[in-house]
Order: C-alpha cells, then structure tokens, then sequence
C-alpha cells in the first residue's frame, strides 16, 4: 500500500450555504486536501499545539505524551490507512525501549487523535493512497484559501481568511452522514 506524508493545512469551520458547520482539520496529502471532521474538543486541541500555545493544565493529548515518555515509549508515526462509510481510521506507531530492547507497538486511534498527538511531538502523519483517492479533493473546490499567499496576491493585511466547504448537504460527500 503506497502511502504519502501529509501536512496539517489548518483546523477551523466548514462554512457551507446554512453558515458555519462543524470543526474540520485540514491535511494536505498529494497537492489535495482532505478534510477530516473532528469535535470542537478535539479541534481547540490541535490549534493549541498548531499554535504551541501552553495550556493551564494538560490538555489529555498533552499528558498521554508525557505519559508515554515516562514510560520510555516514543510515538514514532500516526498512519491514517482507511476511510469505511465515511469514517476515517488511523493508527499509532509506537516504540519502547526496555533493557536495551526495542519493543514496537501499534495502537487503533481516531485519526483527530493522532493528529492531536503528532503535532505535539513532530511526527509524521501518514495517509494511504486509498484514503487519499477516496477524500482527497482540490483546494478550488473546497473554496480554501491559503491565507499567506491571499495576502501575497491581494494585499490582505492582517485579515483573517476562513474556509468554504461548500454545501454540507452535498450527495457527494465520502463522510456519510455523521461526520464524527
């Protein structure tokens, strides 16, 4: 299965003819995007790693890294490998070293989880062909606006620029009906 390193584009709110709609983290995978839907939670979580922005007290992401680091265990990867009626799976990579041993591991997570966890510790984030081939879509039919280079070609300042979803009701949509 032939698999390629995705980047976070950015996390925010689909906007579609109804208004906002529900928080989605943005990979970028192949010069595609795909959007994964995720929690309000689970999107203020990956902002605040996006943004190295510390918490008060740990976010649940922040403390299984610290978690696994006391263990002697390192994340190594997050792999999202299959998308099944509009549901996004994903695993994690592990390793542990104990008596100069190395023990690998593999963990099912949500793939908002792993996001949330590489983030923290600048791992990649692995996406599989078929995820891509099956959610990926154009940036121009997403209506997404690469901020930095809107600026660029249209003098923006310090405007914020947001992402257009399109239509939420749309027949077309890999997601299903439940997004989470």
């Amino acid at each position: 299965m032939a698999t390629h390193e995705a980047t976070v584009e950015g996390v925010g709110v689909g906007v579609g003819d109804d208004g906002p709609g529900h928080p989605v983290v943005l990979l970028r995978v192949r010069e595609e995007l795909i959007p994964i839907f995720v929690s309000a939670d689970q999107a203020q979580s990956m902002q605040h790693a996006l943004d190295g922005t510390p918490f008060e007290r740990p976010l649940t992401h922040d403390l299984f890294v610290d978690m696994v680091a006391e263990f002697g265990a390192a994340i190594d990867r997050i792999r999202i490998d299959d998308l099944a009626d509009g549901t996004f799976y994903a695993k994690i990579d592990t390793e542990q070293y104990t008596d100069d041993e190395r023990t690998e591991m593999v963990f099912d997570a949500r793939p908002s989880d792993g996001i949330a966890l590489a983030l923290r510790v600048d791992c990649p984030i692995i996406v599989s062909d078929e995820v891509v081939d099956q959610a990926g879509r154009d940036p121009d039919e997403l209506g997404f606006v690469d901020e930095e280079e809107a600026r660029r070609q249209h003098d923006l300042g310090d405007e914020e620029e947001g992402f257009d979803f399109g239509d939420d009701d749309d027949d077309d949509s890999p997601f299903g009906d439940d997004p989470f």
